[in-house]
């Protein structure tokens, strides 16, 4: 059993974080086979949506303690930190668009995991920890960079600092999650069929524009936008929806 699972079918690519008897904590070999699914999903024509679930009760509960613990390279959690950013940065990147269905617990690192993606659909009873303090360590997974862009910089502080859980329910009026349903991962398969069904190209490059922008000046945002709109305008799949908009 391999710690993440990527399968392609009907134009999704499902990546699962597959270490259910750890709660999916992120160890190197998840973190390793997280990126390595994300270049796979990046490269493969035929997946037009992804879909990022994790396997068992939670989603993600956070870095993997016991690894910290056991691993004799002092320099262990950096290589570790390194890679799972990395991972988190090519979720981010990717041209297409990525749901996340998160059940149970979704913290520390798995924050970053979750916040790389798109749309995020949240189980009922779904429990938010920020978890770093708690440990006496700090964030990871792009969570420091992620969390406040979400949610603000006053919540995000709030948040980190208190020690406080957030409820699935104050995730979604914070805007840390954009559904709270009673299956996630149904209705997050939902939003990825829908996803894959429609235009997919624009899908991706309006994620990569909107995503970009927090690191661009308005010009240089601007510039993308208009490049982008023509290089789209261009293409098969806008000229084929144009042709279906004018009923020809």
């Amino acid at each position: 059993m391999t710690a993440v699972e990527l399968t392609v079918a009907d134009g999704i690519g499902h990546i699962q974080l597959n270490r259910p008897e750890a709660s999916n904590t992120v160890d190197m070999a998840l973190a390793t086979g997280l990126r390595e699914a994300v270049t796979a999903a990046a490269a493969d024509d035929s997946v037009r949506a992804v879909l990022l679930t994790g396997s068992g009760k939670r989603f993600c509960s956070g870095g993997d303690i016991r690894s910290f613990v056991d691993e004799e390279d002092p320099d262990y959690l950096q290589r570790l930190a390194e890679e799972a950013g990395a991972a988190v940065m090519a979720l981010e990147d990717l041209a297409k668009p990525v749901v996340v269905a998160v059940q149970g617990a979704v913290a520390g690192g798995g924050l970053g995991i979750m916040l790389g993606g798109d749309l995020i659909v949240a189980q009922e009873g779904t429990k938010f920890v920020f978890a770093y303090p708690g440990i006496g360590l700090t964030p990871d997974c792009g969570v420091s960079y992620l969390l406040p862009r979400a949610i603000g910089q006053q919540r995000a502080l709030a948040f980190a600092l208190s020690g406080r859980p957030m409820s699935a329910q104050e995730a979604l009026a914070q805007g840390l999650v954009a559904e709270v349903v009673e299956d996630a991962a149904a209705r997050g398969r939902e939003i990825a069929t829908a996803l894959a069904a429609g235009a997919a190209g624009a899908f991706g490059d309006s994620r990569r524009l909107l995503r970009a922008s927090w690191t661009r000046d308005r010009a240089t945002s601007a510039a993308d936008e208009a490049r982008t709109l023509s290089t789209r305008g261009q293409g098969e799949e806008a000229r084929a929806l144009f042709a279906k908009f004018l009923g020809r």
